[in-house]
């Protein structure tokens, strides 16, 4: 069956979308998949797990795995790009090898003559497979920690480093925060050092420790690239600067806030990405999933998604917009900044020095024929209103907002100066959200709770019922943390008319969140336990993220 049928037949892509890919590929020639992906239409994983089951072949997200240095060393790099395949594990003498292409019969021949054992073969997707394959050998070449340790080394002897030193080990700080795929980077000074932290799947790692002589040439490095005044230490500071590494374009956002063992700088990494999930992939269950394609079916109103930064809000919105018929609506977006590039949306940017703000975006896009607008984020009254006009108006809005749970944004939209009335009559769903670490599949295990644990965790309603959860060991597939990936716990409020009426006529957050609960809403602390129950994540996680 050829690929466009295949994907028609799962679901994943309907006749409209193919007949314009296919138009597109008698203009550029370029091969249909390649199409579909640009176009946004389908996700270059999506493909590859389809093509792994007709060929009876596990899939791997390449996103989520760690690649044991062993492994690599044992295929040089330019045979493993010429014979198209990229080295996973290697052990007990069998290579297992990841392919773009389930024929590829020279793969399995080069990794049998290498090691004398017939290749265990696993499908990845051809966008992750390019962009793995050149990380995982640059670094295998360029071993980061070892030289940051030299530069670190070398500095504790002399009483200024040079300029040229301070400016590598930046770089190569950054580098490695990629690396690990951390979020954030930490520039913590003391009195007599700096410590340097990542945020690794939410949870801050300790990762070096620099001497107290390279502190000031470290923040000045990062000032010049913010473009930051070098000679104010006594203000907080806030900047950005682009990144470019392994071929992909990074934009750093830099926070710098004095303390009195120096200024400490965060610098949150963001990497605008092309491929965006499904719903049903994100981590919400059949019930949930099915209630979120409803409201966003919705032709107007506000939809929400809540949570703290780092949750995850941006990435189910984008899902959501997939859910969503790009071809037969006008969709516009504004976002601060730009987290994926969707085609058949389009997409702007802030730019406060400029003075274009969400407010400002929110009042233009009405004279831009929108059927879906996406505002990045309620900060204000103003962005507010315009949200609240905009749905009254026939159009479906679709927002963030920081709030701890689904029902507190209705009192925070309230503190923004939302008419009770009006945001009974616009707001059409809630959707609060936390990401809790998956267990590595490879190492997980289950263990046994003692008497008390759940009590002193803080999960009374466990204690005497549940005796049994699940662990991961630690392995080179997880970078021994036990942890691999990670999944949404959410709750979603439906607002139906008498919780309208609730709103309306200002009733308490009790009875509203019992006329929810009455609805069928699962709260997210639930939702959570469940996957703990279920070994895809542990207790302590949720004890972690939600509490």
């Amino acid at each position: 069956m050829r690929l466009g049928d295949l994907l028609i037949q799962k679901g994943i892509l309907n006749e409209q979308q193919l007949r314009i890919a296919l138009q597109e590929q008698n203009i550029t020639g370029n091969l249909l998949g390649s199409i579909l992906v640009t176009l946004g239409f389908v996700a270059s994983r999506e493909i590859a797990a389809i093509l792994a089951q007709q060929s009876n072949l596990e899939f791997i997200d390449l996103t989520e795995y760690v690649i044991p240095e062993e492994a690599l060393r044992a295929v040089p790099r330019d045979v493993a790009e010429r014979a198209e395949f990229i080295p996973l594990q290697y052990e007990n003498g069998v290579m297992s090898i990841g392919v773009t292409n389930p024929t590829n019969i020279r793969a399995v021949d080069i990794v049998t003559q290498l090691t004398g054992m017939p290749a265990k073969i696993f499908m990845v997707d051809t966008e992750g497979f390019y962009q793995a394959l050149e990380r995982a050998y640059y670094f295998l070449e360029n071993p980061i920690p070892k030289k940051i340790e030299g530069i670190v080394n070398e500095a504790r002897n002399v009483v200024e480093p040079q300029g040229n030193t301070i400016a590598e080990l930046t770089d190569l700080l950054i580098m490695d925060g990629i690396r690990r795929h951390a979020t954030d980077i930490h520039f913590r000074p003391m009195e007599n050092s700096v410590h340097i932290f990542f945020r690794i799947d939410g949870v801050m790692s300790h990762i070096y420790c620099v001497p107290k002589n390279m502190q000031n040439g470290i923040i000045s490095r990062i000032k010049i690239m913010a473009q930051l005044n070098i000679a104010e230490t006594r203000l907080p500071q806030d900047g950005s600067f682009p990144f470019e590494f392994l071929s992909s374009i990074y934009d750093m956002r830099v926070s710098l806030v004095p303390t009195i063992f120096g200024e400490n700088v965060v610098i949150r990494i963001l990497h605008a990405s092309s491929s965006v999930l499904r719903l049903n992939t994100l981590g919400f269950d059949e019930h949930d999933t099915r209630i979120l394609r409803t409201q966003f079916a919705k032709p107007y109103g506000i939809i929400l998604i809540t949570g703290p930064t780092g949750s995850g809000k941006t990435t189910t919105l984008y899902s959501a917009l997939r859910e969503i018929d790009l071809l037969g609506k006008n969709v516009m977006t504004v976002e601060d900044p730009v987290e994926y590039r969707l085609s058949m949306v389009r997409q702007t940017q802030v730019n406060i020095k400029a003075g274009y703000d969400f407010a400002l975006a929110g009042r233009n896009f009405m004279r831009q024929d929108p059927d879906v607008i996406l505002l990045g984020e309620i900060r204000d009254e103003e962005t507010a209103a315009i949200s609240v006009r905009a749905a009254i108006t026939g159009h479906l809005v679709l927002s963030t907002l920081h709030t701890n749970d689904a029902i507190t944004a209705i009192p925070r939209l309230v503190d923004l100066g939302v008419d009770k009335f009006m945001l009974a009559s616009s707001i059409r769903a809630i959707v609060a959200q936390r990401l809790l670490r998956k267990l590595c599949p490879y190492c997980k295990t289950q263990c046994e709770y003692p008497p008390g644990a759940f009590r002193d965790m803080e999960l009374p309603e466990l204690e005497g019922i549940v005796m049994a959860g699940y662990r991961g060991r630690g392995c080179t597939a997880c970078n021994y943390s036990g942890y691999l990936g990670r999944t949404v716990a959410g709750e979603i409020l439906v607002v139906d008319d008498p919780m309208r009426e609730m709103i309306y006529q200002g009733g308490s957050l009790q009875m509203i969140r019992e006329r929810a609960i009455n609805n069928g809403m699962r709260l997210m602390r639930e939702d959570a336990l469940e996957k703990a129950a279920a070994g895809i994540t542990s207790y302590e996680e949720i004890v972690r993220v939600i509490g």
